[in-house]
């Protein structure tokens, strides 16, 4: 019976939200150039009108609600707009109409929210991607962007996706967590803290690695925040997010092609950019290409400090992974000196893990020493508790 109420409810949203949009057109009102509050006003009156003449029998609390989704249809991303504002929320995962999940606090959960139908998700998407330029259709099936709050959405519909359109939101936060927050949390301890500034500090070249949602952003932009202030530092992102509360900072982002394929710029041509822009440190906001070539190059050659973070599930993981991208992007060496060129680059390797509860956590910082006999000899320096 609930599905049936629900499925009548979406039906009328969506016939009042054409009604509404026809009364806009009518009227000459353009929504980009109103206030919300006249808008909403506007869309009250004429979903009102809409009920009355339809004999729809509402009450005053639904009425609000359909007030409420008719105007983020209007001026905003639709069902997404209350989980857009929610700041609990990190990510937003659309698998179709019927199907929204949000990530809370680490843990995937279902939400209440829905759409109408396919049309109704694409339809959400093109307005997301109208003021940036980008298109989504046949030709051009999957899009990844970033929205003006610097929110990364991915999108990608059919034919490609088979079971109808599919939007991933990953949220911008310009509020990320302090240290005392994340040690509050038990994601990380006193010591392992002071572990990681006292390797900012004396300029080790770092790598953070985790798997999907560990939390390896949030870490390198934590400690960021501790590089001496008289330092300049470069970062380089697909999708600027991190924060840094530092006085000397250039921020570079890659572009990706346009419609024609044309005009992409890559992470590794930014990084062979900012080396000729005097950097006291670069820090790559992730590895995932040839751009690790660059990276480690510079962090031999005098940038020491230099971070990134890499997607591995354990620290000899991540230092297989490293070598896995050299050998696909094409760096020719001998597996001693492809060994030689990770162990003298690389001083710590920083692991994070997120437990089965959905919390985050620093599972263990490693130096690395190589020697005669073992090129990835690691010194523990730090060891969460199990």
């Amino acid at each position: 019976m609930a599905g049936r109420i629900d499925a009548e409810y979406q039906h009328l949203k969506d016939r009042t939200h054409r009604w509404v949009v026809e009364r806009l057109d009518e009227e000459g009102i353009e929504v980009g150039n109103t206030g919300r509050d006249q808008l909403a006003d506007f869309v009250r009156t004429a979903a009102g009108q809409h009920i009355a003449l339809n004999r729809v029998p509402l009450s005053t609390q639904d009425l609000n609600q359909l007030v409420r989704d008719t105007l983020d249809e209007v001026t905003g991303y639709g069902p997404l707009e209350p989980l857009l504002a929610d700041p609990r929320i990190n990510d937003i995962l659309v698998n179709g109409p019927d199907s929204v999940f949000i990530e809370v606090a680490g843990v995937l959960q279902k939400a209440s929210v829905r759409f109408i139908n396919d049309d109704h998700v694409v339809r959400v998407i093109r307005r997301m991607l109208a003021p940036l330029g980008r298109r989504l259709d046949e030709s051009s099936p999957m899009v990844d962007a970033r929205l003006p709050d610097g929110s990364r959405v991915n999108a990608i519909i059919p034919p490609l996706a088979l079971d109808g359109p599919s939007i991933s939101i990953r949220k911008f936060t310009g509020n990320h967590l302090s240290a005392q927050e994340l040690i509050d949390s038990g994601s990380l301890t006193e010591a392992c803290l002071d572990t990681m500034v006292k390797a900012v500090e004396s300029q080790r070249n770092i790598i953070i690695s985790g798997g999907t949602g560990t939390g390896k952003t949030t870490m390198l932009n934590l400690i960021s925040q501790y590089i001496p202030r008289q330092e300049r530092i470069l970062t380089i992102e697909d999708s600027a997010e991190l924060v840094l509360n530092h006085p000397h900072v250039v921020r570079l982002e890659t572009r990706p092609a346009n419609t024609e394929g044309r005009g992409r710029i890559s992470a590794r041509e930014l990084v062979i950019n900012a080396l000729r822009m005097r950097p006291d440190r670069i820090i790559l906001g992730e590895v995932r290409s040839n751009e690790i070539i660059e990276l480690l190059q510079a962090m031999n050659t005098g940038h020491d400090g230099s971070m990134s973070t890499i997607h591995a599930n354990s620290t000899r993981d991540a230092l297989v992974r490293i070598e896995t991208l050299l050998a696909v992007s094409g760096y020719e060496a001998s597996e001693t000196a492809i060994g030689r060129l990770i162990g003298s680059a690389l001083d710590i390797i920083i692991q994070l893990e997120r437990l089965p509860d959905g919390r985050r956590r620093v599972s263990e910082v490693v130096a690395l020493t190589p020697t005669e006999n073992d090129l990835y000899h690691m010194d523990y320096l730090y060891r969460s508790q199990a």
